[in-house]
């Protein structure tokens, strides 16, 4: 019997030895280009992966919906069909209310203070606010701070009354116009320009990079610097898929995640940069900039719907924002 019993365990030996050689796989599935800030993060975290984990992790980039869309992937991440996705923080919302506190309007003073808060305990914290919904938040990359444009000057918070904006679908979105006496369309991002053009609204909010890549600018005369909420994505994982993953190797993830970030924040901001040059170059929309007064003017006008909305998203979380901006 020793005999047999010595092969079998060599067998199982050699199975177990195999199984472990088998690479983690990670499919990362994203619904923008290869060439925009996110989609050059996803191909940087691969090839990092594949330089430092070489044999221990693969990682397969999917871009343009080829794999998902935009209705479908948050399922296909808890269903673990994808291991990593990176959204816009508003399709969280069934998930969370806590990540609206980056919609609240005139809530950060500027991309630094929106920097600071996501590094500090409360923005951390939000990372993980998902998690009994096996959705575990990993980083922030942005898209950019989002400016208004209108067919008439925006200055004071009363200057928008009666403009009617396109907007994506958000509650606070709602409310933040709503407060203003300014109708809202939801609209999808690509009929954004007809409906400018057409006249079927006068104003919407986009970060300088979306305004830029969509020519709004040749149908909005004014754009407003206000930079008045932030346009982000998350970069998230399967809960359970990413704390099977061995610690050492889940470090070295993380490390890396750490470096692509810094990249994909870096790279964004140099873009919305840009387009912001190339919007003034153009001569075809003129760009206002707030003082400090009137930009105090526009936050006064706001505090309203912060109020509105601190019983679902926390005081703790409001109060922690608005400490970053001193």
């Amino acid at each position: 019997m020793k005999p047999i019993l010595l092969m079998a365990s060599c067998v199982l030996a050699l199975v177990s030895a195999n199984v472990s050689a088998e690479p983690i796989v990670i499919k990362f599935s994203h619904v923008v280009a290869e060439t925009t800030p996110k989609g050059k993060g996803a191909l940087m975290f691969k090839r990092l992966v594949e330089e430092r984990l070489a044999g221990e992790v693969r990682v397969e980039v999917y871009p343009n919906s080829t794999l998902y869309g935009d209705a479908n992937e948050l399922q296909a991440l808890k269903n673990n069909d994808v291991q990593m996705l990176a959204p816009s923080m508003a399709k969280f919302d069934a998930y969370t209310k806590q990540l609206q506190v980056f919609d609240l309007p005139f809530l950060f003073d500027d991309l630094e203070a929106v920097n600071r808060f996501q590094k500090r305990s409360q923005g951390r914290h939000l990372l993980r606010s998902m998690e009994d919904h096996n959705i575990t938040g990993l980083a922030y990359w942005h898209n950019g701070m989002k400016q208004l444009s209108a067919t008439q000057p925006l200055r004071r918070p009363e200057d928008a009354r009666g403009l009617a904006f396109r907007i994506q679908p958000s509650a606070v979105l709602e409310a933040q116009f709503g407060q203003l006496g300014a109708p809202t369309q939801k609209l999808p991002f690509a009929k954004v320009y007809q409906a400018l053009a057409s006249g079927t609204v006068q104003g919407a909010e986009n970060p300088w990079s979306n305004i830029h890549s969509q020519n709004l600018h040749s149908v909005q005369p004014y754009i407003t610097e206000s930079n008045h909420g932030v346009l982000d994505y998350m970069l998230v994982a399967n809960n359970r898929f990413w704390y099977s993953i061995p610690h050492r190797v889940r470090v070295e993830l993380e490390t890396i995640i750490d470096e692509v970030t810094y990249e994909v924040n870096k790279e964004a901001e140099a873009l919305n940069q840009a387009h912001r040059e190339q919007i003034m170059r153009s001569g075809k929309a003129q760009i206002l900039t707030l003082s400090s007064e009137e930009r105090m003017a526009w936050r006064e006008a706001m505090r309203p719907v912060w109020k509105q909305f601190e019983p679902v998203i926390g005081a703790d979380i409001i109060r922690a924002a608005e400490r970053v901006n001193h």
